[in-house]
C-alpha cells in the first residue's frame, strides 16, 4: 500500500491549518491541510512498517499514522494539539470523531514547557534576522505571538483556542511590518511572564490522560483488523 492510498483511503480525520484556521487569513493565503490516517494494522506485522507520516499528496498536505500523532500530542507538540482543535474540519469519521471527543485528555501543564521552548526557538531565529537584516520576518513575528497568547489562555482557562478572535488586526499589523520590533519584543516578554504565572494556578492537570488515549488507541487497531 503506498502512502498516498493510506490518505486517500484510511484518513480519520482532517482539517485546515495555518491562517485560515487561526482566523488571520488574507487574500494570498494558502490553504494548508492537516490530517490522522489510520494504517490498517495487518501492515504493521510486516518488517517494513506504514509510514509515521505522509508528506502530500496535494500541495500543503501533511498526514499523520494515529498512532504517530498521538505520541507527538501527548508530548503537548503545540502544531498537533492545535491541529485537534482547528474550528475547520473537513473530514471525521467514527474513529476520527472519537479522536476529537479525547482532546482534553491530551491537554496538561506540559504544554508550558513545549510551547515556550519552541517559542523561544523561534524567538532565536527573529533576532538573527534582526541582527542580519535589520528586521525580522514579520509573518513569523506575527505567529510567534499568536503561539505565546494561544499559550498562556489555555494555561488559564484549560482549553486551546487556536482562533485569534479580536487579535486578528494588531496581529496583521504586525505581519505587514507597522509595529516596531522593540515594541513586538516588549510584547513578547510579557505574554511569556503571564505564561509563567498562569501555570501554578492552571486548571490543567500535571500530565496527559496516557491510559485513556492508549485504550483508544488499542481499540483502533483492532477495528482496523
Amino acid at each position: 500500500m503506498t502512502p498516498e492510498e493510506l490518505v486517500r483511503d484510511h484518513t480519520i480525520y482532517s482539517c485546515v491549518m495555518g491562517s485560515r484556521a487561526f482566523g488571520l487569513a488574507t487574500e494570498d493565503s494558502d490553504i494548508d491541510r492537516r490530517g490522522v490516517y489510520l494504517a490498517p494494522t495487518p501492515l504493521f506485522w510486516r518488517f517494513d512498517k506504514p509510514p509515521a507520516h505522509v508528506d502530500g499528496p496535494a500541495e500543503e498536505q501533511f498526514s499523520w499514522e494515529l498512532e504517530r500523532f498521538c505520541e507527538l500530542a501527548l508530548r503537548n507538540n503545540p502544531n498537533v494539539l492545535e491541529c485537534l482543535h482547528s474550528p475547520v474540519v473537513e473530514h471525521a469519521d467514527a474513529t476520527g470523531r472519537e479522536l476529537l471527543a479525547l482532546r482534553g485528555a491530551f491537554l496538561s501543564r506540559q504544554a508550558h514547557t513545549t510551547f515556550v521552548r519552541y517559542a523561544e526557538g523561534q524567538f532565536r531565529k527573529l533576532e538573527a534576522d534582526v541582527r542580519q537584516y535589520g528586521a525580522p520576518r514579520w509573518k513569523h513575528a506575527m505567529h510567534l505571538l499568536r503561539l505565546l497568547t494561544s499559550c498562556r489562555d489555555l494555561l488559564r482557562a484549560g482549553e486551546l483556542r487556536v482562533d485569534v478572535g479580536e487579535e486578528r488586526e494588531r496581529l496583521l499589523a504586525v505581519k505587514r511590518g507597522e509595529v516596531p520590533w522593540q515594541e513586538v519584543e516588549s510584547r513578547m516578554a510579557r505574554l511569556r511572564d503571564e505564561a509563567d504565572r498562569a501555570l501554578d494556578s492552571s486548571p490543567l492537570p500535571a500530565a496527559p490522560d496516557r491510559a485513556r488515549i492508549e485504550d483508544f488507541l488499542v481499540g483502533a487497531r483492532r477495528s482496523a483488523l
